[in-house]
């Protein structure tokens, strides 16, 4: 529960003052020995704490998820995961459910999408899916409805050209692309969108890992760019998500 479910509980007359003062204490986080789950993040940004995966045991994270589940969290969901990790992870919870491409964990799912705006999530070639499908399922996740157009890169320009409809219907874009990460720059110059440029580890040694990318797109030309870290889907969904709340709420 969080703090406004709580003092409505009280309002209501569903539990005492002791035990409302009780569930506020533990609320901001609890003590799990290698883990704070922070149970008072979705009341100061509005989104729960997602877990992050990588470097933790499949009991670790598990020990996470039953601890958020016990405080009545509905919907969960984790970045890259792999997946030998989630078959040990389902063996424990087993409504858990597994994205291999992206290596994303996730339970629950929101029924509607609760902003009014399109989140596009564009990527340069199939090698980018592993990071535009974390952008898009966090996007998702999140609240948003998604749109995903893939292997569109400037090596074949057609393609984009012919996803225009898709583009100038959206709200907020996300370009993911490796190599040279010219997408972004291209995708900048044909909308008066906000586009998030998402650089990939994909390309050959003078990629340098995703380095040539993220300096393409911070040198970009084209106004109304911004730019995430390498291969950090899970930060464009996310700050997607956060451009696309000024849109407004469906039910507002």
């Amino acid at each position: 529960m969080n703090t406004r479910e709580i003092l409505k509980k009280l309002a209501d007359g569903k539990c005492s003052v002791e035990e409302a003062e009780n569930a506020l204490k533990i609320e901001p986080f609890e003590e799990l020995g290698y883990a704070k789950v922070d149970y008072h993040r979705e009341v100061r940004t509005g989104v729960p704490e997602i877990i992050y995966c990588e470097g933790k045991t499949a009991a670790q994270i598990a020990g996470i998820i039953k601890n958020m589940t016990k405080h009545g969290a509905e919907c969960i969901f984790g970045t890259r995961c792999d997946k030998e990790k989630y078959e040990e992870i389902q063996k424990i919870c087993p409504d858990m459910e597994y994205d291999e491409v992206s290596r994303i964990i996730s339970r629950g799912k929101l029924s509607d999408p609760l902003n009014k705006g399109t989140v596009l999530v564009i990527c340069a070639g199939t090698s980018d899916l592993p990071v535009a499908r974390e952008a898009a399922l966090t996007a998702k996740f999140l609240g948003n409805e998604v749109k995903e157009v893939y292997d569109v890169g400037v090596a074949g320009i057609h393609r984009l050209l012919s996803q225009m409809d898709v583009i100038s219907q959206a709200n907020v874009i996300i370009a993911v692309a490796g190599m040279e990460g010219a997408l972004a720059s291209v995708v900048g110059g044909l909308t008066d969108k906000p586009v998030i440029a998402v650089p990939t580890s994909v390309g050959y040694g003078a990629g340098f890992g995703g380095v040539a990318a993220l300096l393409a797109m911070l040198n970009s030309c084209a106004s109304g760019i911004s730019v995430v870290n390498i291969d950090n889907g899970f930060g464009a969904g996310y700050m997607a998500h956060s451009i696309n709340c000024l849109s407004g709420k469906r039910n507002a």
